[in-house]
């Protein structure tokens, strides 16, 4: 298992993408408009780590409070055999976040799944490394 990317929510945008570009010089790998609810879901890249940088959910032009968070939302670790590793957790760790009812479901061409950790953190583990 290794790192893939870290996921950070920002209502302030266009001040991240210039802090993570223009600062850090992460590398502007993808941006996707309009993504699940989101105004902004974008990928930035430096020596092949990434962050995820999304902005909050919206409905009705409302943030949803009880999804909405600011800074680090997951991080993503990278398996080559995703049912192996989901079935080695499920053997010893039960807390998974569902999607429609469902463990392991897909997501832009790879499969993936998501453990709430004690303290609230969410694991993501995924089979694709790419975005």
């Amino acid at each position: 298992m290794k790192v893939h990317h870290v996921c950070i929510e920002t209502s302030k945008y266009d001040e991240s993408i210039f802090f993570y570009t223009k600062v850090l010089n992460f590398t502007l790998q993808k941006e996707s408009p309009n993504f699940h609810g989101r105004d902004y879901n974008s990928w930035l890249e430096l020596n092949g780590f990434y962050i995820e940088l999304q902005t909050p959910k919206i409905q009705n032009s409302k943030k949803f409070d009880q999804e909405s968070n600011e800074g680090l939302v997951h991080i993503c670790f990278f398996v080559q055999d995703i049912i192996k590793e989901l079935d080695r957790i499920k053997l010893i760790y039960n807390n998974f976040k569902m999607k429609n009812n469902k463990i392991l479901y897909n997501v832009e061409g790879g499969n993936l799944f998501k453990i709430i950790a004690p303290e609230g953190t969410i694991i993501e583990i995924r089979d694709n490394p790419n975005m």
